[in-house]
């Protein structure tokens, strides 16, 4: 396979060869946003892939049919991925399109666009979790040492794509230039409707009921996870090894509860409140 093992850099931050190139990131450096684009911004394991599926579902008024023979990938492509540049779709129409890119990087070509950005955070005890999970089975990230090594590195922002801490708040801090929508993967677990509609309200895509009862049955996690077109069970083995573990592996708030030994805790809690004492964001940890 392609680069496996190579590494890129982009605003300091270093990303995976497999996927990127220098090509590739100076291609997404100079794209020219539209004003009808949907951004979707996260840092990774933070709900990109269920955003990707509630926007697709949204444009398509609930109907599931190219959310079952399209894969995400294609629907909602990475800006900075090496494949971007030819299935990008140029024409008239919302094209939506995902990124994992700091604001330095792109909120620049972004405010001289009216395109809409959305930007979709987790808080990061699961979201380190989860991304240990995710580099078991990506063939083209590290191998993760043992989860106590890696949260260190993760809250040292020493791993791919950077600090989880500095892509949040710098994205927040530019939010008030931008056409900007910022939604928590928690407020989606705890209410997806109202998450729908607050969602549509954003995009000015007004929906009938029936309609966003399609869109939340067919984002469900439970039915998200078995088609193929979102699990990236059409990705080789080679590439993706779910005997490690599954893309879409629980879907749930708190599952950092079952791998934070106490200590950890305190140490993440000392480190968050060092880190985001400059931010007002709020997040939630738990789920009763």
């Amino acid at each position: 396979m392609d680069r496996m093992d190579d590494t890129e850099s982009i605003a300091g931050i270093l990303l995976p060869g497999h996927l990127h190139s220098q090509q590739s990131l100076q291609y997404a450096q100079d794209f020219q946003f539209k004003e009808e684009d949907i951004v979707i911004v996260t840092y990774p394991k933070s709900g990109t892939t269920w955003m990707q599926e509630i926007l697709t579902l949204i444009y398509s008024r609930g109907d599931d049919d190219i959310a079952t023979t399209v894969p995400n990938w294609r629907r909602a492509p990475w800006l900075e991925h090496i494949y971007f540049k030819d299935v990008i779709i140029e024409g008239n129409g919302p094209r939506i399109i995902t990124t994992h890119l700091p604001s330095d990087v792109l909120a620049p070509a972004l405010q001289k666009s009216k395109a809409k950005v959305i930007y979709v955070a987790r808080n990061p005890k699961d979201v380190a979790v989860s991304y240990y999970y995710f580099h078991k089975m990506a063939r083209f990230l590290p191998n993760p040492q043992p989860f106590p090594e890696f949260l260190e590195k993760f809250l040292e922002g020493k791993v791919y794509y950077g600090s989880w801490f500095e892509h949040v708040k710098d994205w927040h801090s530019v939010s008030q230039t931008l056409d900007f929508f910022y939604i928590t993967y928690e407020d989606m677990q705890k209410d997806l409707r109202r998450s729908i509609k607050k969602i549509c309200q954003f995009l000015e895509t007004p929906m009938y009921s029936k309609e966003v009862d399609k869109v939340e049955q067919h984002s469900n996690f439970a039915v998200m996870s078995q088609n193929s077109m979102v699990n990236y069970t059409l990705i080789p083995c080679e590439i993706m090894d779910h005997t490690q573990s599954k893309f879409m592996r629980k879907g749930v708030v708190g599952d950092w509860q079952q791998h934070f030994t106490e200590e950890q805790n305190k140490m993440f809690d000392k480190v968050f409140q060092e880190k985001m004492s400059d931010c007002d964001l709020q997040f939630i940890w738990t789920l009763k």
